[in-house]
Formats: C-alpha cells, sequence, structure tokens
C-alpha cells in the first residue's frame, strides 16, 4: 500500500471509508472510433447528494510529472440517472478539479467523455496512440474520481468494445462474459474485465489492434509472460524464432536476478507502429512498449530498440514494487518527488541494459560501444555538469522530461538516465572488486528488489537510507560517500573512483572509425554525431541540431537551429561532411561552411585539424575484465 501523507491522514481515512461503502464504478470505453483518433467512455460514479468534487488523473506514474492529457478530454458530461445534466465548474487554480452539486436524492451518476487522440506522435502517453488498424488504451485518459480519494481504495469495474476483427492484450484479467454483435459496417465485440482497484486499472494499459498476434513466453515458467504484438500490417507482427528465444531468455535472466515475481502475469505490450508515439512506460503486470513498424523485421532497428523491453520488464521490481517513497503518492493529484530517480530510472537503466546483453538481444561488443557512447558524452560533451549536478536532473525531472533539444548539453536533460547507469556499473566494480569477485551488485539487485520473495503487486517504498543499507548489507563502504560525491558533482567531467580502468577492464578512448553503435545511431537518426571532432550534431538536412557549448564550433559561430547550406563550396550532404572533418586531419585545409540563420547567411571557417572522433572502449591489458563478467547470463 502506499503510505499516507502525515497532513491527509484523516482525508484519506474518512475517503477510504466511504469508497468501501459503495458499489464499485464502471467504466465503459468504446474504441470503435480509435481509427479516427477518438476514444469514447461511459462512467457510472455512485455518489451521494451534497457538494463534491471530481478530479482527472494529474500525475501519471512512470511519467513523473503533472502530465494527464487533460487538454484531450472533451464532451465531458455529467447527468442524473433519470438523464438531468448537473452542472460542473473548473477549479479556478487547479485545472484538473470539477465541482459539482449532486441533486438531491440522487445515489449516481453518468459521465460522458471523449478523449481525442490527435496528439503528435511525440511525447508519453499523451502522444498519438492509435491507427487504421490499432489503439492503445491508457485508462487514465478518460476517467475521473473523487478527489481526495486513495488509488487502492477506489474500485472500478472496467469493460471495453472494440472492432470485431480486433484482438487485444491486458494484464487486466477477464469477467465472465464477452460479445460479438454485427453491425451495418462492422462487428463489434465486448470484454468485460474483473473489479479492480483504480490504481491497478490504470497500471493495466490495453493493447488492441487488427494486426494482433500473442506468444507465450518461458512457458514452463509460474506465473506466465506474454508478448502482446500489434502492428499496422500482418508483416509486423513476425518475429523469429531467434528473437522469441531471446525473449524467453529475458523472462529466464529476470528470474535469476531478483529471485522473485511480484505479479499474477506479465504482458509486454508492443505496439510496433510508425503512427504513434515512441516510448516506453513501466506498469507492475506489464508494459507499454511503442517502436518503429519495422522493428521486430529490421535487425538494426532490433538492435537500436533492444534495450527497451528489458528496461521496462525490470521496472516491474524496480520503480513499481520496489519505488521511492516520494514518487508512492496515494493518488494521482499528490505532487510527485523525484529526488531518488537516479535509482528508479539509473539503476533499472543499468541493469536493464545488462539484461540486454544477457538474454543475447546485445553481443558484449554491442553493449561495450554503446556505454562509450554514454560515458564520452558524458564526460567530454555535457559541459551543463558544471552547473547542475545530477541531483537535480531529478529532483527537477517534472521539467527537464519536457525540455531537450537546442543546447541540451549545456541545459543537461535526465541524464539521471545514463549517468546513473554509470553510476551503478561503477558501484558493480567496486563490489567486485572488494569482495574479491564473491560479491556483485546481482546479491543487491536479488535482496532488495526481491525483497519479501514472491508477492502480488504492491509497493514496498524505500529512501536513501535504504539504499545505503542495502548495499552496505553486500559489501561493507562508505556508500553514502560515493553516491553524495557522484550525484552532487559539478566537475566537467562524470565523476570516478580511482582506478576505474583498472576495475573494469577496459579504459575510454578515440578513434577515427564510428563504433558499431556510433554507426547505427547515425543510420537509424540520418544525421552526424561530430560531438566529439567539431561539437555539433547535424541533421541529413543540414540543420544543426545541437551545438556543445565551449567547442570548436560554438566559439566560431554556430548555434542550434542554424541551417548548413554548403562545406567548402559544395551543397550540404552528410558524406561531404564526414569528408571535410578527414580532409581537414594533420595539415588538411579549414573546413568552410556557408550557414543560413533565420534568412541570413555567413561563412563560417573550422580550423579543426583533428580528424573524426568516435569514442571506444579499449582493453585495458593484465587487470580482470570485470565489465565482460558482468554480461555473463545468469542462466544456462
Amino acid at each position: 500500500m502506499y503510505p499516507l501523507r502525515s497532513v491527509a491522514i484523516v482525508l484519506f481515512a474518512a475517503s477510504a471509508a466511504f469508497a468501501k461503502a459503495q458499489a464499485p464504478i464502471t467504466l465503459a470505453v468504446d474504441l470503435t472510433d480509435a481509427p479516427r483518433r477518438m476514444l469514447h467512455a461511459t462512467e457510472t460514479l455512485p455518489v451521494q447528494p451534497g457538494a463534491m468534487t471530481l478530479v482527472y488523473p494529474k500525475w501519471i506514474p512512470g511519467e513523473h510529472a503533472p502530465s494527464g492529457p487533460i487538454d484531450n478530454q472533451a464532451g465531458f458530461v455529467i447527468t442524473t440517472p433519470g438523464g438531468q445534466p448537473v452542472k460542473w465548474e473548473r477549479d479556478s487554480v487547479d485545472m484538473f478539479a470539477y465541482h459539482i452539486t449532486v441533486p438531491a436524492g440522487t445515489t449516481q451518476l453518468n459521465i460522458k467523455t471523449d478523449f481525442l487522440a490527435t496528439a503528435a506522435a511525440t511525447g508519453f502517453s499523451a502522444g498519438a496512440s492509435t491507427s487504421a488498424n490499432l489503439a492503445l488504451l491508457s485508462w487514465n485518459s478518460v476517467v475521473v474520481y473523487p478527489q481526495g480519494m486513495n488509488a487502492a481504495d477506489v474500485m472500478v469495474s472496467p469493460s471495453l468494445a472494440y472492432p470485431g476483427n480486433w484482438k487485444f492484450g491486458t494484464a487486466l484479467e477477464r469477467g465472465v462474459s464477452a460479445a460479438t454483435k454485427s453491425g451495418s459496417d462492422v462487428s463489434l465485440s465486448t470484454a468485460n474485465f474483473k473489479t479492480v482497484s483504480l490504481e491497478q486499472l490504470i497500471d493495466s494499459p490495453v493493447l488492441a489492434g487488427r494486426w494482433f498476434r500473442e506468444i507465450a513466453l518461458a512457458t514452463d515458467i509460474r506465473p506466465q509472460h506474454f508478448l502482446d504484438l500489434a502492428g499496422d500490417g500482418p508483416e509486423d507482427v513476425e518475429l523469429s524464432p531467434e528473437h522469441i528465444a531471446q525473449f524467453t531468455k529475458l523472462v529466464r535472466e529476470t528470474g535469476a536476478l531478483y529471485k522473485s515475481r511480484h505479479y499474477g502475469s506479465y504482458h509486454f505490450l508492443v505496439t510496433l507502429s510508425d503512427q504513434v508515439a515512441h516510448f516506453g512506460l513501466e506498469h507492475h503486470q506489464s508494459s507499454d512498449d511503442r517502436v518503429a513498424e519495422k522493428t521486430f523485421i529490421d535487425d538494426n532497428q532490433f538492435i537500436f530498440d533492444g534495450l527497451l523491453l528489458p528496461h521496462e520488464f525490470t521496472h516491474s521490481w524496480n520503480g513499481k514494487y520496489r519505488r521511492p517513497a516520494g514518487l508512492a503518492t496515494p493518488n494521482y493529484q499528490e505532487p510527485m518527488k523525484g529526488d531518488l530517480l537516479w535509482v528508479y530510472e539509473g539503476l533499472t537503466e543499468y541493469l536493464g541494459d545488462v539484461l540486454t546483453a544477457r538474454c543475447g538481444i546485445w553481443a558484449p561488443s554491442v553493449y561495450r560501444d554503446r556505454l562509450a557512447t554514454v560515458a564520452a558524452y558524458l564526460n567530454d560533451a555535457r559541459p551543463g555538469r558544471t552547473w547542475r549536478d545530477l541531483q537535480d536532473t531529478a529532483t527537477f525531472a517534472q521539467v527537464l522530461y519536457f525540455a531537450g533539444g537546442a543546447y541540451d548539453n549545456y541545459r543537461r536533460n535526465t541524464d539521471y538516465y545514463d549517468e546513473g547507469e554509470l553510476l551503478w556499473l561503477e558501484a558493480d566494480l567496486v563490489i567486485r572488486e572488494k569482495s574479491g569477485g564473491k560479491k556483485t551488485l546481482n546479491d543487491f539487485a536479488g535482496a532488495f528488489e526481491g525483497y519479501g520473495g514472491n508477492t502480488a503487486p504492491k509497493v514496498v517504498p524505500y529512501t536513501f537510507e535504504d539504499i545505503v543499507a542495502g548495499l552496505n548489507a553486500v559489501v561493507p563502504y562508505d556508500w553514502s560517500g560515493f553516491l553524495r560525491k557522484r550525484l552532487d558533482s559539478n566537475e566537467l567531467h562524470a565523476p570516478e573512483a580511482p582506478g576505474i580502468d583498472a576495475l573494469s577492464g577496459y579504459k575510454l578512448t578515440y578513434s577515427d572509425k564510428p563504433n558499431y553503435w556510433s554507426q547505427l545511431g547515425e543510420s537509424q537518426g540520418n544525421n552526424i554525431d561530430a560531438r566529439f571532432s567539431l561539437g555539433l550534431f547535424v541533421g541529413s538536412d543540414g540543420r544543426v541540431g545541437d551545438t556543445i557549448v565551449g567547442s570548436i564550433a560554438d566559439k566560431a559561430g554556430f548555434g542550434p537551429g542554424m541551417h548548413i547550406v554548403a562545406i567548402n563550396g559544395r551543397g550540404f550532404q552528410l558524406p561531404l561532411m564526414h569528408a571535410a572533418i578527414k580532409g581537414a586531419a594533420g595539415s588538411g585545409p579549414a573546413i568552410e561552411f556557408i550557414v543560413e540563420n533565420t534568412g541570413y547567411y555567413k561563412v563560417i571557417r573550422l580550423d579543426y585539424h583533428g580528424g573524426e572522433k568516435y569514442p571506444q572502449y579499449e582493453r585495458v591489458s593484465n587487470v580482470p575484465t570485470r565489465m565482460d563478467d558482468i554480461l555473463q547470463p545468469m542462466t544456462k
């Protein structure tokens, strides 16, 4: 259960008693207009006469921000069972709250809501979620509930209507009845689900679509695991036996690592579409994974997005079951505190990437190449570290999630993902070194995330002190000082323990040849990553995406948003920019750019002769290769 905040104990206790005395809310959602980007919902809410406030979910778990998509709520109408309208008035301060007066003698209200799924294919769950043949339903977008209620105490009986030629996947358990009716144009199917708490409902999205496929994984393991796929075409949900084996291996590896499971069953809900937003959002018994249409049939795309499912799956343990106290709020209106997101997301990034290698989605060399790219930009292309420490990127997360873009290197973003990964890698290396290889971060994960053994979904909050105690239980060390140094540092380079090269068996160096991950990133993004040479990140159209503050490009006058028209007198092309950097190496000529900036043109010369620079991990001789040891599977 969620811990209650002291200022609200009386209110929540009274609200809980009220909720338990009432029949469940019924919530019926209709997806038949999802291809036209509109969802319909009808809610029946038990009430008592008098003043009442309803609220729309504001703080969405996993998004760590007040990102409830209320701007796309429409057709919000409240009536009595007899059809009498009940006027609502929005709170003048809290835009997510509606004040109403329930008429005398009224014990329930009918609420109709439409959700306009018209957002662009960017952002998180508020982004595009439908196409002509599929839809991802996030229940928080179509529900309201009484203010002050604990989400675990509000019970809901949900149902779903969807096109008859569609199928769906969800962690919700089906009820006793379902039906299919034929209409003039298309048949309509309905499904009823068992009554659950509002907390569990919002934590259990539904993926539905015409081209839908469900694959059982590791069928000998209980609880059961399913890979649910919906694509824009039948070819998108084809999956090779090799990939199925890798996801089956992922299920086995998580059992060995976390030594527990905290769900009744688990569903990977994978949306394969170029029409929806691309991201991952964790849930306790499922994950909302949205990727490009051809991800499972394009080998390069599969590897590029390979970390997504292991990352979101890891959140079932780290984030949903074990959760920072500041994020374990009792409902969706109380603000979340993100100060421990370097654990929630950083540790998940680390363990998720390690699992990606252990289950075979990534070869060890791919893992190292990606990590080298991450380490390089945090050490040599992130000047924002000199003023914003890692801790502030977590504390300020609710704002930084919507930042990024131009001068991202100087502003910083949600760096607790990538820098958090380096922090936890280093912690793992320290544990291995100090224990002589007898202990690892696997031991911490098994004890901390597997705390209590197998359980039903629930929340076990933790604090900074709990993290320190958990690490000390594995290997005694000044873990508090270790963590605070890395969280509070304003060094230009990410802080590391002395002798980190000897701890890992690898050192970060640069080469004029791109590593595999650099090549993959440039080909998938259709750009050139010249951050470590010129200090520029440039798209295929010549548009400057970012300029590293303090770099030679920055000092010469480049800025984000500028458009490179020509290089050395020739019209811009990515291969020409590569060639120009190579040609300037050593005693070659300076690189001359013609640049357009808001309709004005100028020439910028970069007197740079260092050639192309790409990060890589170079093997350190005569020391243990602990980084390789970390990637070894725990199961056979």
